[in-house]
């Protein structure tokens, strides 16, 4: 796995993450195959406005082809797409429900083996990482689920200073990479370095990544 951008969230209708998104298909070689998993929500994002919004932000980016991935697929043909891709993007939505279809059709084995240019935005960074911290919705608590262990990190997406206390007690056992909208991390091979501002809480403080990377 060449390398792999997790960003913290983005408005796609207002293309606030284009930063991130253009260093990424400038690794993934300019003009990029993309494939594309819609799967972290319950409906599959399958709506012709949803899915257009989402391919011709991509083709405004630059790639050369964009296909959607149908969680039908058959297993040759999920890794023969998975194959010939550059770049493979992950949706936003509900991390569990992308973690829990991953493992179902065994989409984390196959993307370990992946040599090309994963981003995942929002629930897509979050399912990516070995653990993630996710908001429930009911009682807006915070809370450590696991991921696929794609990248060795804890990471909280959609970052904002009013969660910095419930974050500081969690990080008293794990460190947590925060991450807001339009900002990234971005693991090469066992490296990482983060795109705008990201941030750090351990030992229940909070510092700026890039002072302590």
């Amino acid at each position: 796995m060449r390398k792999v951008y997790l960003l913290g969230g983005e408005r796609v209708h207002k293309r606030d993450g284009e930063e991130v998104n253009r260093q990424a298909f400038s690794d993934a070689g300019g003009s990029p195959d993309v494939l594309v998993f819609p799967w972290a929500r319950a409906n599959f994002d399958q709506t012709y406005q949803q899915q257009k919004l989402v391919y011709d932000y991509l083709r405004y980016l630059g790639a050369r082809s964009v296909t959607v991935v149908d969680y039908s697929i058959s297993q040759r043909e999920l890794r023969e797409k998975i194959a010939q891709a550059d770049l493979i993007y992950l949706t936003g939505g509900s991390p569990s429900i992308l973690i829990e279809r991953f493992k179902h059709r065994g989409v984390d084995r196959l993307l370990k083996d992946f040599d090309g240019t994963i981003v995942g935005r929002s629930a897509g960074a979050l399912a990516l990482c070995k653990k993630c911290l996710v908001t429930i919705r009911v009682t807006k608590q915070l809370k450590i689920i696991n991921g696929l262990n794609l990248v060795d990190l804890t990471m909280k997406a959609h970052y904002s200073r009013k969660k910095d206390e419930q974050i500081k007690k969690f990080s008293m056992d794990e460190r947590i990479f925060a991450v807001p909208r339009g900002s990234a991390i971005v693991y090469d091979k066992g490296t990482l370095k983060c795109i705008n501002q990201t941030f750090l809480f351990e030992n229940g403080k909070r510092q700026e990544y890039p002072t302590v990377c």
